[in-house]
This record gives C-alpha cells, sequence and structure tokens, in this order.
C-alpha cells in the first residue's frame, strides 16, 4: 500500500534516529513505502535540511549501487553548554559530599534523559575520528559507555574487576589505584574485541587516572589503539594524574567538604577555537 508523505516523513525520522552511523539503501526505503527513488530522494533531503537547520545531525547520502543513507548524530556548542551548566547547578547541592572526596551522583546518572544527552555530547568528539569499539569499567560507567556506543553506531564492551564465567577465557591485567595506591586487577573476555580495533574508553568519573589506565593496558593487551578517553565528570586531583589526554564534562573540587563543580575541559577542546568540523560545516 502507497504511503503518504507525510506518513513516510514521520515513520523515516523514527527509523533512521533509531539507527545512528547505519547505512541504510534506497530501495530499502521505496520497498517499505511503495514509492519511487526520486519520491525517496525527495523526503532525504527535507529531512536532511531539518536535520542540520536544528542541529540534530547531518543524513548523509553515500552514492553508488552499495550506497544508502545514513544518519550521524551531533550536538550544537549551545545545547552541550546548557547541559553541562545545568549538570553543574544539579551537582554542586551540599548534600551530595560523600566520605573521601566524592560527589554522589547516581540518581542524575540513573536517568535515561540525562544519559541520552552525555552520549550525545561525547559522540560529538568523534564525529571524524573512526570508533570500532566503546569500552568501559563495571559499573557506574556502564550506562554511560551504552548510550555513547549507541550514537556512534558501535558495541560497548565491560572490563570488570572479577571475571565472570559466563565471560569465557578472558585477558586480564594488574594496574596501580592512584586513589588509594593499591593494586587491582581487572579483565576482559577474549571474544569482546578484535585485533587492530579503535578503542574509546569513557567512564563516569576519574580522580588520579590509575582505573582508566588499567583500561589502557587492556587495549593494548588486545593489540588495538587507543583513540580517546572520555569522562563524565574528573574530581579535582593535587598529584600526577595516570592519564594525560582526556575530556571531561565537569570539573569537580570537594576540598573542605564544599562541593564545587564547574565545566571540564570539553567545551574549550572541543568548541573553543571552532575546530570541530561537520562534513564540511563548523559547529
Amino acid at each position: 500500500m502507497k504511503t503518504r508523505r507525510s506518513d513516510r516523513l514521520v515513520d523515516m525520522t523514527r527509523y533512521l534516529l533509531e539507527r545512528p552511523h547505519q547505512l541504510i539503501s534506497l530501495s530499502y526505503f521505496t520497498k517499505r513505502y511503495d514509492s519511487a527513488k526520486s519520491s525517496i530522494s525527495e523526503d532525504l533531503t527535507i529531512l536532511k535540511r531539518t536535520f542540520q537547520n536544528r542541529g540534530t545531525g547531518i543524513l548523509e547520502t553515500v552514492p553508488g549501487a552499495a550506497g544508502g543513507t545514513r544518519f550521524i548524530p551531533y550536538i550544537l556548542r549551545e545545547n552541550a553548554e546548557q547541559f553541562v551548566n545545568q549538570m553543574c547547578t544539579d551537582l554542586s547541592e551540599e548534600d551530595r559530599y560523600l566520605p573521601g572526596g566524592y560527589v554522589y551522583m547516581s540518581d542524575v546518572l540513573g536517568q535515561p534523559r540525562i544519559l541520552n544527552e552525555i552520549g550525545r555530547i561525547m559522540a560529538t568528539q568523534y564525529l571524524n575520528d573512526p570508533i570500532d569499539v566503546v569500552m568501559t569499567v563495571a559499573t557506574k560507567g556502564v550506562p554511560i559507555a551504552q548510550s555513547v556506543a549507541f550514537y556512534l553506531g558501535v558495541p560497548f564492551v565491560i572490563a570488570r574487576h572479577n571475571a565472570q564465567i559466563t565471560e569465557g577465557s578472558t585477558v586480564s591485567v594488574n594496574y596501580v589505584s592512584a586513589s588509594t595506591e593499591r593494586i587491582e586487577r581487572m579483565a576482559l573476555s577474549k571474544r569482546s574485541i578484535a585485533p587492530n580495533s579503535r578503542i574509546l574508553i569513557v567512564d563516569d568519573y576519574m580522580k588520579g587516572g590509575g582505573t582508566i589506565s588499567g583500561m589502557r593496558s587492556l587495549v593494548d593487551e588486545f593489540d588495538s589503539q587507543l583513540v580517546g578517553v572520555s569522562v563524565f565528570a574528573e574530581g579535582a586531583y593535587s598529584g600526577e594524574r595516570l592519564i594525560n589526554r582526556y575530556t571531561s564534562l565537569l570539573h569537580v573540587d570537594t576540598a573542605n567538604k564544599q562541593i564545587d563543580v564547574q565545566p571540564g575541559n570539553y567545551l574549550d577542546q572541543i568548541f573553543g577555537d571552532q575546530n570541530l568540523t561537520v562534513k564540511g560545516k563548523e559547529k
């Protein structure tokens, strides 16, 4: 049954938004809506213009017999800045202070809407860098990794401190926790990552960088390449961090048991010099 244009646009929008970075052939849409390719091409032109004008993302067209279209999501600077500032306000509440200089964030990171925005923001940084796998460590980094992986259209893997029997054979590394100065251990299933993969590490919180340093060692064990490190929040740290290159959405200082949350280095690194380019267009 032939589908009206208004109905096609609604359904196509939903279909594309649910499948970031997935190449979809025009012939699929012609069969789905029983419409001519010329009509589908006109529909995609409308969606491409709307997505870009609204800062939703870009609709990329891939020519050729094996081509089609793919939706690449991103976020505009003003929207990212608004979100980061709101997080600074929400996490600056005095009753969030925890012993050891930490801040209670579980309620915030338990909200799907917030996780959705975190994933979209972090994924925007890697628009032009191919990513094969997103890696995190159990447990609080898992929902963030899932959100980032969705927007990048790639799988995510979870390193665990205690290997599970359901993981099968594992690769494990020892690392030093920078905050406790104790030797810790983490493991990852051998089937998780193919050799020569490009890995993005994400986590919810970083202080001394020990845990992320451990994940970096795992990347090396899998003969893969670390593309970047992104964290939701970095804590103030007086010593030398084990990780130097990273981006953070928030910077948290809990000196004298007072919580001070400021924007991290993400906005300056990604948008500060207007160097983020989306398919030839600056954002």
